[in-house]
Order: structure tokens, then C-alpha cells, then sequence
């Protein structure tokens, strides 16, 4: 089992950065494609980003590729999501995900465990 802590949410302006970052626990980490995925108020959750087991891979939604750099670190069992060029509509609570599938995934049901997840607002 995964035990995921999501952390570094809070309140920027648009255009600027944060960086989250997603604690997991148990020695098996490396075997996990881990992704992020946000929640806005009255929308569904969405995919963000994901990566493979070995960080090799990557991938993201259209709404925040360029901006958005999803990271691994397994030594600390630890997932990364650097957000810049942040706009209004990245407000959202921002979710770890962990999955057994072999590829990447993007949809909220091929992922085991998830994190309480951390909110990010940004302002205009």
C-alpha cells in the first residue's frame, strides 16, 4: 500500500510559480506511475501530468504543457510538480495519484491511491 501527502499549495498571483510535491510511503515507490490531477469547484477531476516509473516519461494536458514540469525523485519516494506561468484558471485542489498500470496514465480510475490533495489559487 501508497500513502501519498501532497504539500506546497497556497495563494500566488498570475504568473508566478509553485512547486508541490507529493510524499509517498513503503519501498516500492519506483514501481508506481505516479500522476497529478486538479479539482476546480463544480468541475470534474482532471489529468495534469503523469510519469513512468523511472522518470524516463512524461506527460501532460494540453492546458498546462510548457508550464507545467512533473518530476520524480525515488530515492526520497517523492513525486514533484513544478507549476509556473501560473493563470486564474490553475486554481484548483491539485491531487497525487498513484497507479499499478504499466504506462502512463491520465484517468482518475486507473490510479489506487490518492493524497488528500493541496490547494492552489492563483489570482489575477
Amino acid at each position: 500500500q501508497v500513502q501519498l501527502v501532497e504539500s506546497g499549495g497556497g495563494l500566488v498571483q498570475a504568473g508566478g510559480s509553485l512547486r508541490l510535491s507529493c510524499a509517498a510511503s513503503g519501498r516500492t515507490f519506483s514501481r508506481y506511475v505516479m500522476g497529478w490531477f486538479r479539482q476546480a469547484p463544480g468541475k470534474e477531476r482532471e489529468f495534469v501530468a503523469t510519469i513512468s516509473w523511472s522518470g524516463g516519461s512524461t506527460d501532460y494536458a494540453d492546458s498546462v504543457k510548457g508550464r507545467f514540469t512533473i518530476s520524480r525523485d525515488n530515492a526520497k519516494n517523492t513525486v514533484y510538480l513544478q507549476m509556473n506561468s501560473l493563470k486564474p484558471e490553475d486554481t484548483a485542489v491539485y491531487y497525487c495519484g498513484a497507479s499499478s498500470g504499466l504506462g502512463l496514465q491520465k484517468r482518475p480510475y486507473e490510479y489506487t491511491y490518492w493524497g488528500q490533495g493541496t490547494q492552489v489559487i492563483v489570482s489575477s
